[in-house]
């Protein structure tokens, strides 16, 4: 997986047990290992495998148990041929490299122990020592079907523990007994020998729900109130959020109001991080002599830090938000209720998952496709997800949004944020319908797909999801902003030249690229320095924030969340004394940014994904040819509109 769980046998290097987490989806089973886990833990490609899990360690309260817990993906069965399940059965059969268990952890839904327990059959027919977390048990408690820890761990000859990875409630108890189980040899003889008598093979789905039928029923009893309301309510509410109508105006308006909040609440947050960055250069300028070295730490370094910081509360509000949809059990009814409308575009509901995915990141977007099984409706979904608006265009969205919302309504900036994701929507689904139509004909198979139960969703398991993947961004965006800020303050400073500021970025080496490019770009409406920022980002997208703050010579970097330096960049000026961002070139490349390709990791993805590179050149080809004619059709429009020529 990576270096914190390399090693042959069970356990770490350093003796701790190791416990793999399995479940079906939607038990509830990542919720549970964040609060095992908390902030000791990180995201990881397992071996040989692009299917993603975590990795954590879990400390008891009263330090008595130390664990490794793997997390790995959620599958119905581990018969099934899926990326998922093979990782599941590589590592129970102890093939997986490096990751091999002393035990497992089971993690079954207390509300819907019929199927679980089938799934959980299987794991325990590997003889490993196992625990059986009854996870939602504070939901279970309310239901008509009241569940029998003790008799289900009689039945299933290893312990059961009630727990709640929402609330917490039970861990003490499930601390125990993976302590111990850690030290048992095997699993329960006596339950191998009763599910090795089920038929043979072929059969064994059939005779496991018949098996599990029967468990359930002898560790359940029925209580004597039966709440038909609340059935009606939920059946009311699922109607609703599923309806192919009501249901998308439902889904619209949630994302426009997700939006408006990732655009406005994060300013605060923003204008904080640029004012100490601010600070802090002027405070390098004042210590060291002027000459490069301050030009280098002020305007290279700082600024190019903060061009990654600076956007971390809009990264960190759309993660956290995102969260708590899905973990409220709201996402799977969206997928319903889209399912009709993406019928058309020759997609299914399944790729819609995939596609909402795509806008925090295309990579888990696009590894997240290996649910759909029809191969042509994937490659669909695959070449059409960085249309999505990812959260590395967020930056680009706040700079041109903020420069053409400057004397305009308070509203109109929330109506273009939610509109460039309209757009780059459209665009993806347009897209995919032609695919579908001629290189990757074909029809869409039928969405069947499990409704999760509502949920109260945790606060404290999306702030950890939004913590690793704000890490993940740091980590992988934050270091390639970083060195091209500073190679792109080494283009714009030299060689020097004597004379005022715009002098030197004309003649500069930056100036110069641009000058070269600039041709090409120009029936957009982009001058030199436009087409420099553009050129840069084609590497990563949010490049070209920072990239735009260099060249306007702010002093404090291009934050859009600060109204004054916004003001800057809106006045850079071209050669001739006209604004580079007049409001037709603005709006040109807004449409440029939401539609073009500029993330090689995307491309290397898409190829590790399709096993060719042939379609990331044709994503890229694609794409490309959609944001420049788009671009051109946005300024010609504009300017016409406006009188700009």
């Amino acid at each position: 997986m990576n270096a914190s769980a390399t090693g042959t046998g069970a356990g770490d290097s350093a003796g701790i047990p190791r416990i793999a987490v399995l479940g079906n989806p939607n038990t509830g089973k990542t919720t549970l290992f964040n609060r095992l886990c908390g902030m000791r833990a990180r995201t990881a490609n397992f071996p040989g495998s692009t299917v993603e899990g975590r990795i954590g360690t879990h400390r008891a309260p009263d330090g008595r148990v130390e664990l490794q817990l793997v997390d790995l993906p959620g599958t119905y069965s581990l018969s099934i041929d899926m990326p998922e399940a093979r990782v599941c059965r590589d590592c129970l059969s102890g093939s997986l490299d490096g990751i091999e268990p002393n035990a497992m952890l089971v993690v079954v839904d207390a509300t819907n122990l019929r199927r679980n327990l089938q799934f959980a059959a299987q794991v325990l027919l590997h003889r490993h020592p196992a625990v059986i977390a009854l996870n939602m048990w504070d939901v279970a408690r309310t239901r008509t079907s009241r569940v029998d820890p003790a008799e289900l761990a009689r039945r299933l000859g290893c312990p059961v523990v009630p727990v709640s990875g929402r609330t917490g409630e039970g861990l003490a108890a499930l601390d125990v007994a993976l302590d111990t189980v850690t030290n048992l040899p095997f699993g329960s003889d006596a339950l191998i020998a009763r599910l090795q008598k089920l038929p043979p093979v072929e059969t064994t789905p059939a005779a496991l729900a018949a098996w599990s039928d029967g468990v359930v029923r002898a560790a359940t009893t029925e209580t004597a109130s039966i709440d038909d309301n609340r059935d009606a309510l939920i059946d009311r509410i699922d109607a609703a959020l599923t309806h192919p109508l009501l249901g998308i105006g439902i889904f619209l308006a949630i994302m426009a109001g997700l939006f408006a909040a990732i655009f406005l609440v994060a300013s605060v947050p923003m204008d904080l991080i640029d004012f100490l960055f601010g600070r802090v250069a002027e405070g390098v300028r004042a210590v060291l002599p002027h000459g490069i070295l301050a030009d280098l730490l002020a305007d290279g370094v700082l600024r190019g830090i903060g061009g990654v910081l600076v956007f971390l509360p809009q990264i960190c509000l759309l993660f956290f938000l995102v969260s708590l949809l899905e973990d409220s059990g709201y996402l799977a009814r969206a997928a319903f209720a889209v399912d009709r409308v993406m019928r058309r575009f020759g997609l299914s509901g399944l790729s819609f998952v995939p596609l909402l995915s795509s806008h925090a990141c295309a990579l888990p977007g696009i590894m997240s496709t290996r649910l759909i099984r029809d191969d042509r409706e994937r490659l669909a979904t695959i070449l059409v997800a960085p249309f999505m608006s990812c959260s590395a265009r967020l930056p680009v969205y706040v700079l041109l949004i903020g420069i053409l919302s400057i004397g305009k309504p308070a509203w109109f900036a929330g109506v273009a944020f939610a509109g460039c994701y309209a757009l780059g929507a459209g665009a993806g689904l347009l897209s995919a319908l032609i695919a579908r139509r001629t290189i990757l004909r074909g029809p869409a198979r039928a969405l069947v797909l499990e409704l999760p139960p509502y949920r109260l969703p945790s606060i404290r398991n999306a702030a950890l999801v939004t913590w690793d993947r704000a890490n993940v961004f740091i980590r992988n965006a934050g270091t390639t902003i970083l060195a091209i800020s500073i190679v792109m303050w080494w283009l714009s400073a030299f060689p020097r030249v004597d004379g005022d500021e715009r002098m030197q970025q004309a003649q500069s080496f930056a100036g110069r690229i641009g000058e070269t490019l600039q041709p090409v770009f120009a029936p957009l409406g982009f001058d030199s320095q436009l087409t420099v920022g553009v050129m840069t980002s084609f590497m990563a997208r949010e490049v070209f924030v920072s990239t735009m703050g260099v060249l306007a010579g702010t002093g404090r970097g291009a934050d859009t969340g600060d109204q004054r330096v916004l003001e800057q960049v809106a006045a850079m000026a071209r050669t001739d004394g006209t604004p580079v961002f007049d409001p037709a070139t603005s709006a040109a490349a807004l449409v440029f940014f939401v539609l073009a390709m500029q993330c090689l990791p995307t491309l290397a993805i898409t190829r590790r994904e399709t096993g060719s590179w042939k379609w990331p050149a044709l994503q890229f080809g694609w794409m490309t040819v959609v944001a420049y004619s788009a671009a051109l059709i946005t300024h010609a429009a504009v300017s016409m509109t406006i009188g700009v020529h």
